[in-house]
């Protein structure tokens, strides 16, 4: 490596599993490793469904113990949950997890006083049931939210409980239906109109920032020797993500997998438009004034919890064996949010398929190529969608995220999209975080620069797109019917 390498680490949170990554930065080199990975799995309590907080929290502490000395520490992960403080800087319970059952039916009620279309084009994010928003209207009357002084989302969360510092990330604010994306401020209209404290958030922070230094008890914990910095990143690990996309210029489209898929484009703007809000396109906030226009698609949460059902086999061998099942035989709608909830997965999916007049998938190999194909049309559609609503054309998509290494999966959305596909990195939201980090503390340019240090420094795979464009259309066409 040449000049100063300095080493960041990135605590990444995913819905299934956390891991702390270390990332060595110079002027021309970037090497990610990892120092510890860990589980993370809810537990379902006679209230509901929760994240377990407390594990997640000394998984992180394991992983800067192993990660060793590091010039600073940044947190990112999945969006919309929160913990509530109380008076005293406690936390009131568990986290509720996004997939919890109590913002059934939520929507509605909000919508009666913001209609839907009046809050889209305030804030400008998709319906998806377990926004902040619904979950704080679902909450509303309960003791915990009566007691609550403090609402942080999970990253802020963990940063308060190294630093003792409070703050509220812009990125993973844009998730909550409570942010202005021309402004990047709170939605305060919306707020008031719907009763809501946004006295509750602490001060909003933008990736770059400063977020309070390790405690000394946290030092002593991990071993390490002090002052350690934590830096602010792109805290939902979408816009950490989307950051360490390795395009060239704007013609692109991304698409960032793992137990989601969130497909799109990155934009200087967000659309508002009536036909977006319908389409369901979100626009989230992403790093340097970027807006990420994207759609949600239910993702490799499909495949996750049919592995799980059958007890985990090995996942290449299964992946093989789809290959050879006949393309395009069976596929359902995966942003369906009847696939939301945990359970029963494999059958879930055959009765989709039967309900809709199509053969139904038997065996895991059949299944698995049913999910796959169901991907590829559903991140074609958004990739499609997202150009004519954005008036924006597209040359390449990038898959970032667990699902580069899926090569099955990528040459089926290169298939579908019939647009050449550029996997990798896998670790993109660990990327997107350590550099972030680092060009806060001197190293590294603007966003155009990060990507062009990844395409570097990072093995990519290609996909060109393959024929069978008909039988393409045929099945989406069917899936529009159904």
């Amino acid at each position: 490596m040449s000049g100063t390498v300095k080493s960041y680490a990135a605590v990444d949170l995913g819905a299934s599993s956390g891991r702390v990554m270390v990332g060595h930065v110079g002027p021309d080199s970037l090497e990610l490793t990892e120092a510890h990975r860990f589980p993370n799995r809810p537990v379902r309590v006679p209230e509901g469904l929760r994240w377990d907080i407390l594990g997640l929290y000394a998984g992180v502490l394991e992983g800067l113990r192993a990660a060793g000395a590091v010039d600073s520490v940044g947190i990112d992960s999945w969006a919309v949950d929160y913990g509530l403080l109380d008076a005293d800087g406690a936390l009131l319970g568990n986290p509720v997890h996004y997939r919890d059952g109590r913002t059934d039916g939520i929507a509605e009620r909000v919508w009666a006083t913001v209609p839907a279309d009046e809050l889209y084009a305030a804030t400008g994010l998709q319906y998806a049931p377990f926004n902040t928003l619904y979950q704080l209207a679902a909450a509303r009357g309960s003791a915990q939210l009566a007691r609550a002084e403090r609402l942080l989302l999970i990253p802020d969360l963990l940063t308060y409980w190294l630093t003792g510092e409070q703050g509220t990330e812009l990125t993973n604010a844009s998730t909550t239906q409570l942010i202005d994306p021309r402004t990047r401020d709170w939605a305060h209209g919306v707020a008031d109109r719907l009763g809501i404290d946004l006295g509750l958030f602490a001060p909003l922070r933008r990736p770059g920032d400063p977020a309070g230094t390790l405690r000394p008890g946290v030092l002593e914990e991990t071993g390490l020797t002090g002052p350690v910095p934590v830096t602010a990143v792109g805290s939902h690990d979408t816009a950490s993500a989307v950051a360490a996309v390795p395009a060239d210029g704007e013609r692109f489209a991304y698409i960032c997998t793992g137990t989601w898929s969130l497909a799109g484009l990155e934009l200087d703007a967000p659309v508002l438009t009536e036909e977006s809000r319908a389409a369901n396109f979100t626009n989230e906030l992403g790093l340097d004034g970027t807006v990420r226009y994207l759609r949600n698609i239910m993702g490799l949460w499909l495949l996750q919890e049919c592995v799980r059902a059958w007890g985990e086999p090995d996942l290449d061998a299964l992946l093989r064996e789809a290959a050879e099942v006949p393309a395009l035989r069976s596929v359902v709608d995966a942003g369906d949010t009847a696939f939301l909830a945990p359970g029963r997965m494999p059958e879930r999916l055959a009765e989709a398929c039967r309900d809709t007049g199509q053969p139904v998938p038997v065996s895991p190999a059949e299944v698995t190529r049913c999910i796959l194909d169901s991907l590829a049309l559903a991140h074609r559609k958004a990739v499609e969608d997202a150009q004519r609503l954005a008036g924006r054309h597209v040359d390449v998509v990038h898959i970032v995220g667990g699902g580069a290494r899926n090569a099955l999966l990528c040459q089926l959305t290169a298939d579908a999209c019939g647009l050449p596909v550029v996997a990798g990195p896998a670790e993109a939201a660990a990327l997107g975080n350590v550099l972030t980090q680092s060009r806060a503390h001197g190293t590294g340019g603007d966003l155009a620069g990060m990507r062009r240090l990844l395409t570097r420094t990072q093995p990519l795979t290609r996909y060109a797109p393959r024929g069978g464009t008909r039988r393409l259309r045929a099945a989406q066409d069917r899936l529009a019917r159904d």
